[in-house]
């Protein structure tokens, strides 16, 4: 087991997390770069950060409303897709084996007393695509009317497990946090650590990752849908982690494991994709995605045929908020796409 690392909760300290320099490569438009951070200040005033990396490094970063590249950003629901690559380690560390397993096999402890007969069938791939089924209510943008009384609950796994599964539901895609957040418990009860704990030794710590935070559940487990905080540079450097094959400077997470995440696993929802291992995937204008997503607009977004990531940070306490994903096609993707003609690639 590697060394743990120091996490500090906070600091606003600029560390030089990646190689920073306006347009690093000459033959993007920097004009172009610009005008779309422009755009971004006028349309998105909740705005935080936006930062894109090609070809592995940082190619322009900008930063508002009195932030910094030290801030810690609420990741919200981007936390999901980071349990998610948890889940493919410790797959890869043979701490379960297959995710066809039901997760009765790890935490029949926390089952009602007389479990249904789905309940007892719910398999570790239910979680991963929230095709579980449990009861729940979904509104628009992803709003869960039903999580604020999940949150206010004494004990979270056994809440969520108590939920009727609904066969009209069952095998189909509702996005569904419990899910997630119940993965984050099979976590906890394969490694014996908390997912923030065993992220900092497997994850975080490969990646250089020294500023984070992680919300805990009230029975001590990580937030597995929500709670995580980092750097917009560090989220960057995750999403090159992802775009690579699970690479930096090693091999941290599976490749196999993130094409399984990145290939759409069930019907997601318009105007968001569909949806893999909790990651949304689809095509954007005609170029494949992979994006982690989290309320307010933070995003991570993986773009492969350009070799880009591109990441946005926003005021996550806000109710009704626009998502700047949709200003790619316009502003960006042509000046990625001319960088990449005119380097041959």
């Amino acid at each position: 087991m590697n060394e743990k690392i120091p996490i500090l909760i906070s600091s606003n300290l600029l560390r030089p997390a990646l190689p920073a320099t306006m347009a690093l490569n000459p033959a993007i438009d920097e004009q172009q770069l610009r005008k779309t951070d422009q755009r971004l200040e006028q349309e998105y005033p909740r705005i935080n950060s936006f930062l894109v990396a090609q070809s592995g490094q940082l190619v322009y970063e900008s930063y508002y409303n009195g932030n910094t590249a030290g801030n810690l950003a609420d990741l919200r629901s981007a936390t999901k897709s980071f349990t998610s690559v948890l889940v493919g380690i410790a797959r890869q560390q043979g701490l379960f084996q297959d995710i066809d397993e039901p997760i009765e096999h790890y935490m029949a402890d926390q089952f009602p007393a007389h479990p249904s007969a789905e309940l007892c069938s719910t398999t570790i791939r239910h979680l991963l695509t929230m095709t579980a089924g449990f009861e729940w209510q979904t509104g628009k943008k992803l709003g869960e009317p039903d999580i604020h009384q999940f949150h206010r609950t004494r004990h979270w796994t056994r809440a969520a497990l108590k939920r009727p599964i609904m066969p009209e539901t069952r095998d189909h895609f509702q996005y569904r946090s419990i899910d997630s957040h119940l993965l984050s418990v099979l976590i906890s009860r394969w490694t014996g650590q908390d997912a923030f704990t065993y992220a900092r030794e497997n994850l975080f710590g490969p990646l250089g990752i020294e500023q984070a935070a992680w919300s805990p559940s009230p029975e001590g487990d990580s937030m597995g849908h929500v709670g995580l905080c980092l750097t917009p540079r560090d989220m960057l450097r995750f999403g090159i982690c992802c775009l690579q094959q699970g690479k930096w400077q090693q091999q941290i997470i599976p490749a196999d494991w993130l094409e399984e995440s990145f290939t759409p696993q069930s019907e997601g929802y318009a105007g968001y994709g569909y949806y893999g291992y909790g990651w949304w995937t689809g095509k954007q204008d005609g170029l494949e995605y992979a994006c982690a997503h989290g309320h307010g607009g933070q995003e991570i977004i993986i773009l492969p045929q350009l070799d880009t990531v591109v990441v946005f940070t926003s005021d996550s306490k806000v109710r009704k908020y626009k998502n700047p994903r949709h200003l790619l096609p316009e502003m960006l993707f042509p000046a990625l796409q001319e960088a990449q003609q005119a380097d041959g690639t």
